[in-house]
């Protein structure tokens, strides 16, 4: 079985690429870092799933924490709100790589 490239607790940056057609990724959340909070399983690709294709090979889907703070420049909320998403491992780098 392929093994997942991040584990709970890693930091990692969204790719800030973009996207040409369907993206489950939100556009607010590219070039932002934020740490796993969960590893979800192994899923067919949305993306590819959107144009009729078979989705695969299947991606793991992570469950990502980021500070509010670091999301929103302009954030006057508390220090410790938090936003979760749920990212495919396509559009995740370790934090040290480059996008």
């Amino acid at each position: 079985m392929i093994r997942a490239k991040f584990a709970v607790g890693d930091q990692v940056t969204v790719n800030a690429r973009d996207a040409r057609h369907h993206c489950r990724t939100p556009y607010y959340l590219r070039g932002r870092t934020g740490k796993i909070e969960a590893i979800q399983g192994r899923y067919r690709d949305p993306e590819k799933l959107a144009y009729h294709q078979p989705g695969v090979p299947l991606q793991y889907l992570y469950r990502v924490r980021f500070d509010q703070a670091h999301v929103w420049h302009d954030y006057s909320g508390a220090m410790k709100d938090r936003l979760l998403a749920d990212i495919f491992e396509h559009w995740l780098s370790n934090s040290d790589d480059e996008n």
